[in-house]
């Protein structure tokens, strides 16, 4: 019988800083289908941002692969992968440019259209055309975080690494997040979520807990005072 392989892959990696002794993280492996979320908990400082860097291609391992689809790559070397979208915590954007100039530099090749996505797509859904013309230095931390995501997703990315998109955000931009989270599953996309969030754990279908350097898996139930006695 033909064994099924995953979609999204992550296998074997593994990360040490040479200032540590201990390594960050140790032969990290994981899998996801499509229109799954998995979560990523551990403790401020385990390695969850670590992790979702090296699979955005902005940090390189020391090892380990990922496979999307038939196309594997190595996370030794710093690569662009057209599939991803990556919401880090700090924010991409030029502070000087308004929200619309900003957009127009991420869609400047994106095979999306600026003016339907504003109108009608995920630019719409995440109230950006409310803000249009605010320079990013005049925004709050919910536009940012809004306008993060808008411009991380210009090139329709089928995965999303989202580094904590909830925290010190207020109760209306936490539901607005957890809404486009929701549509990016119901359109079949893989999300990974490092988060601390009740209402986005809650979102996610599998979850792990990174702690030592290693990811092991967590069956989740609602209860919170278990999991935070996990981390």
């Amino acid at each position: 019988m033909e064994q099924h392989t995953a979609y999204f892959r992550v296998t074997n990696v593994n990360k040490q800083y040479r200032r540590k002794d201990d390594p960050v993280l140790r032969n990290i492996n994981l899998e996801a289908e499509r229109g799954q979320c998995i979560g990523i908990l551990g403790a401020n400082g385990c390695g969850k941002s670590t992790l979702l860097s090296i699979l955005a291609g902005a940090l390189t391992a020391d090892s380990g692969t990922m496979g999307i689809g038939d196309k594997t790559y190595s996370l030794h070397h710093t690569t662009t992968i057209p599939d991803m979208g990556y919401i880090p915590q700090e924010n991409p954007l030029i502070d000087e440019l308004s929200a619309l100039d900003n957009l127009k530099l991420w869609y400047c090749n994106s095979k999306l259209d600026l003016s339907e996505e504003l109108n009608s797509g995920v630019l719409a859904m995440l109230g950006i055309p409310a803000f249009l013309s605010t320079p990013v230095n005049q925004m709050s931390g919910g536009m940012k975080k809004r306008l993060s995501i808008g411009c991380s997703v210009a090139n329709a990315p089928q995965i999303l690494l989202m580094d904590e998109p909830g925290a010190a955000l207020d109760l209306q931009c936490k539901e607005l997040i957890s809404s486009y989270i929701k549509n990016c599953l119901s359109e079949e996309k893989i999300v990974l979520l490092a988060t601390h969030e009740e209402r986005e754990i809650a979102l996610c279908n599998t979850i792990f807990i990174l702690k030592n350097g290693s990811l092991t898996p967590f069956d989740y139930n609602g209860n919170m005072k278990k999991l935070a006695e996990m981390l």
